[in-house]
């Protein structure tokens, strides 16, 4: 007759279950290291390339040309020359982001009933992503080509048609001027940011309008608009905020003057005439960021609130 031994229970140390758990830790360990690894390349460039040089400006605001603390620099900031320059640039960057918004928001109104999918949606989304990031040395010189005082365009009005558009002064290369370049990226802008939110609007909130009796001009003032009020207003400081950073274009444009702060900020590091205040340009930076702050932190408020109907 033959016997049949009971098997014997494995120990805690075998070799089976060493593996078993070295391969359930092994997925915790990796999931709890990765994350961590792949936010420090843009952790480190957001430092570098964002943080230091904020904290360098910041710095040297307060510093005299030999390294001292004053406050001599900022106190700059209610100079005449410099509150004309912030001034201009507010009212530069407001006229465009608004001349910008509403143009863009009509764009987008009327890509509405195209198919994303489609070729005309396609070919849309491709320019107003090449053409948002058009500017500087090539914009300039593209509206100096075709407007300028002797541009295409402009030779042809005053051959042809008696018609010069410089009869009043050079405003192309004024403050003035800059509103023409500055629309002409702020739209395709606006097309990119502004047109999920218009995408975002549900069918089953018409239908429902629709349902209770109300007409489409109904619709979009009682439920379209508020909705999407949130999101405009944001677009409309992310395009105040993009004009009020610009340099390349205007410093192409404008290279005689400094009307805008950027271009006072070119001045004071070039400049060999500010004694006393050689780093007039880290107190202008400190007011830039100011304006951008504050541009920003509302733009952060009214996504958060815009997000609401976004999901």
């Amino acid at each position: 007759m033959t016997t049949v031994e009971p098997r014997r229970p494995a120990r805690r140390g075998s070799t089976g279950s060493r593996g078993e758990s070295s391969a359930s830790t092994a997925p915790t360990r990796r999931r709890a290291i990765s994350p961590a690894w792949g936010v420090a390349p843009f952790a480190l460039y957001v430092a570098l390339f964002l943080a230091l040089p904020t904290a360098i400006a910041l710095g040297t605001g307060f510093l005299d040309g030999d390294g001292a603390f004053t406050l001599d620099n900022v106190a700059a900031l209610g100079d005449p020359f410099v509150v004309s320059g912030f001034t201009t640039s507010i009212v530069l960057s407001a006229v465009t982001a608004i001349i910008g918004a509403v143009l863009g928001a009509l764009v987008c109104y009327a890509l509405i009933g195209t198919r994303p999918e489609g070729p005309l949606r396609s070919m849309i989304d491709a320019a107003s992503g090449v053409l948002a990031q058009f500017g500087g040395v090539m914009l300039a010189f593209a509206f100096v080509a075709t407007i300028g005082i002797q541009g295409l365009i402009t030779v042809q009005l005053r051959d042809v048609f008696g018609i010069d558009i410089f009869a009043d002064g050079v405003w192309l290369y004024e403050a003035p001027g800059l509103v023409l370049p500055y629309i002409y990226f702020q739209v395709p802008l606006m097309v990119i940011i502004f047109l999920p939110a218009l995408e975002a609007l549900k069918p089953q909130w018409a239908e429902a309008a629709a349902t209770l009796g109300g007409t489409t001009a109904t619709y979009w003032r009682r439920i379209a608009l508020p909705v999407l009020a949130p999101s405009f207003l944001g677009s409309l400081l992310l395009l105040f905020a993009n004009a009020f950073s610009s340099y390349a274009t205007a410093a192409a444009l404008t290279s005689q003057g400094q009307s805008i702060v950027p271009l006072q900020i070119r001045a004071a590091l070039t400049s060999e005439t500010l004694l006393g205040r050689e780093n007039l340009a880290g107190a202008l930076a400190l007011g830039m960021i100011v304006v951008m702050a504050v541009a920003m932190s509302l733009y952060a408020l009214l996504q958060r609130r815009a997000a609401r109907w976004q999901r």
